[in-house]
């Protein structure tokens, strides 16, 4: 079974995956329906983000990168509604130039992960 995730500049030195804060933590959505990832894609489009690519991807992998660099990994099951944050960082961690960097003490977050989770588990 593969799960879709948004890249930025895939299969290049500057890939970037999309992740959104939750609290403090980055958060790697795991869609399990590719439509509903090209949704999201469009949505983040809509709203000025650059445009993403759908990659079909096996969780483990996912898991396994959410482990290394210390993110946390949600799947977006077909229940789900999910929209992208209301407000995004000015600056990130991972630029689509592959210029600036930040470190990840610098970057800041407004969402906090247990109301994303009550909100997510309310729309079950």
């Amino acid at each position: 079974m593969s799960v879709f995730v948004l890249l930025f500049n895939a299969r290049t030195d500057n890939e970037g995956i999309y992740s959104t804060q939750v609290g403090d933590r980055n958060v790697i959505l795991m869609f399990e329906q590719e439509d509903d990832a090209v949704r999201y894609a469009d949505q983040l489009e809509a709203e000025d983000f650059p445009k993403p690519t759908i990659e079909g991807i096996d969780p483990e992998e996912i898991e396994e990168f959410c482990q290394d660099s210390d993110y946390d990994c949600i799947l977006v099951t077909a229940e789900m509604l999910v929209t992208p944050p209301t407000q995004s960082l000015e600056e990130t961690d991972w630029q689509p130039d592959g210029k600036k960097q930040l470190p990840q003490d610098e970057v800041s977050n407004d969402i906090d992960l247990e109301a994303m989770r009550k909100r997510l588990e309310k729309l079950l």
